[in-house]
């Protein structure tokens, strides 16, 4: 299972909106065919497993297919891997996650089964289910896996008080910032941030896949209620400005939502007394295959998600560096949280990156 582990994380953070998975065809304690599911509407890893093994000229009479995630038991862009699995042959299947799915959950193992194949599950269950946590939670609760990013001095600044922000931490930290991006779907700032930093919110310098093998390209959305993004901002003049969306309210005024139109996608969302109702803007997001939504403010919009119970993973940034100043921009702004019902933070990870700090956690649900 380790080794159809790693070739899941082959096709790492591509696969969207379908999970990551791995699968290897041993017979008589040989592997004999490999696979991974590469992006959305390709062949699963199962087919592609099954593939590998024939072209090698193996029979696959007495296999053991060994898989990450509970094969798929429906048709949807590609045919049902079970039955993939019937027509091959393969007398025993190995699973490490029972899919998410309540609705499927199981039924791969039921149909098996009943055909005479020996299945057995829950061999490495918590990586493989860790791997597609996003994925996960999407699948289940119909929203996005929202995670939060800051970077940051030491003291919470993100900028200083006359709005100088870049940058604040140097380039290691910047680059695994550039993989949270890569690992988003979509990613989101205010429209503030737009105003003082006319940001590119793009992918750069992550290694990708050849083309056919790459998923959808990273969408950007902004908050944006009263559609004030500047028309000559670089989210709406470059290459990917048809992956931009606005999120406006239904206070924005006609005229200026008609000259956006022109150039990005906007989408109405409801206002409630401290800005938009963000789990109706996740929601939305989610039926729109948003799996992951990479939050990066600035200071109100993470507080405002984090305010909202709306947060599952942080990823702080910090620089070795105090600004001070009490009009500097702090990460997390807002209103703010009681002691009491401050955040739990669990499955804590510190990270060196050069002279700077990573802190990634998940938001415990006490």
């Amino acid at each position: 299972m380790c080794e159809a582990l790693r070739l899941a994380k082959r096709a790492k953070w591509e696969t969207s909106p379908n999970p990551m998975v791995g699968a290897v065809l041993a017979k008589r304690g040989e592997i004999i065919g490999r696979g991974c599911h590469r992006r959305a509407g390709l062949p699963h890893a199962e087919v592609n497993a099954i593939a590998d093994a024939k072209r090698q000229g193996h029979s696959l009479g007495n296999a053991t297919l060994y898989v990450t995630l509970e094969p798929c038991s429906t048709t949807g862009r590609t045919p049902p891997c079970t039955q993939a699995i019937l027509d091959a042959c393969i007398s025993r299947v190995v699973v490490a996650a029972t899919d998410p799915n309540p609705d499927h959950a199981g039924r791969a193992f039921r149909q098996l089964k009943c055909k005479g194949v020996k299945v057995e599950h829950g061999l490495m269950a918590e990586p493989a289910s860790e791997m597609n946590v996003a994925f996960n939670h999407w699948i289940t609760t119909g929203l996005p896996f929202v995670t939060v990013k800051v970077a940051m001095t030491l003291d919470g600044k993100i900028a200083t008080a006359r709005g100088e922000s870049k940058w604040i931490t140097g380039p290691l930290a910047r680059r695994e910032g550039m993989k949270l991006r890569h690992e988003a779907d979509a990613i989101l700032v205010g429209v503030n941030t737009v105003l003082a930093d006319d940001p590119s919110l793009t992918v750069r310098d992550v290694r990708r896949p050849k083309a056919e093998w790459r998923g959808p390209e990273l969408r950007r959305i902004v908050l944006d209620p009263r559609a004030r993004s500047p028309l000559v901002a670089k989210l709406l003049n470059d290459e990917n400005t048809p992956a931009t969306t606005l999120v406006v309210s239904s206070e924005a005024p006609a005229k200026r939502l008609a000259k956006l139109d022109s150039k990005c996608t906007t989408m109405t969302c409801r206002l409630a007394k401290r800005g938009f109702v963000l789990k109706a803007l996740l929601k939305k997001l989610g039926k729109q295959n948003v799996t992951h939504l990479l939050v990066e403010g600035g200071g109100e919009t993470n507080a405002a998600f984090i305010e909202a119970g709306l947060v599952n993973r942080i990823a702080f940034f910090y620089a070795p560096k105090i600004l001070g100043g009490r009009d500097a921009r702090t990460g997390v702004a807002g209103d703010g949280l009681s002691l009491a019902f401050g955040l739990p933070l669990e499955k804590i990870r510190w990270r060196n990156l050069g002279p700077d700090l990573m802190l990634t956690a998940r938001i415990g649900r006490a």
